[in-house]
């Protein structure tokens, strides 16, 4: 496993945060790698985010999103997977960013899309087109929980 950094901006371009992860796998338009969680716990109310949880994590340079995929730290459980809707991210050999545009999907373990800051999201000075980007990608997430397209493809059964 190579490793990564991970460069998260706002949508305006400014670095909130960057951490460390092992390269998984990748593809021409996309690259897995697998993060811990370092911070101190995060209760979200739905989910809680605990430091020690591993996080398989999905960028693509073709895509709006990205998406995590949240195991308990200690048992590996699936806590659900944390979909951010972000612009295509630059992906290079070392190196990720992804520009976050504040819009959030949390996918449960059940298959249940909770749909996240959509007020912080509407707040947001955007070109049109980066919006309707944005809008869309929410509707390719719900549509690849429906039809359990990988990796959501470890939902449990309905």
């Amino acid at each position: 496993m190579s490793a990564i950094v991970v460069h998260k901006f706002n949508h305006s371009g400014q670095l909130v945060t960057k951490y460390d992860g092992a390269v998984l796998d990748s593809g021409p338009h996309w690259v897995c790698l697998r993060a811990i969680f370092q911070r101190g716990d995060v209760d979200l109310g739905f989910v809680k985010f605990r430091q020690g949880d591993v996080f398989i994590e999905w960028f693509y340079d073709d895509r709006w999103y990205n998406i995590f995929q949240v195991q308990d730290g200690e048992s590996s459980r699936i806590k659900g997977w944390y979909c951010n809707i972000t612009r295509p991210a630059e992906l290079h050999k070392e190196m990720i960013r992804a520009d976050d545009l504040a819009l959030d999907v949390f996918v449960r373990p059940s298959g249940q899309v909770i749909l996240l800051d959509e007020d912080e999201f509407s707040a947001l000075e955007l070109p049109t087109e980066e919006r309707m980007a944005a809008l869309r990608a929410v509707e390719m997430i719900r549509r690849a929980v429906t039809e359990r397209e990988a990796p959501f493809d470890r939902i449990a059964p309905r």
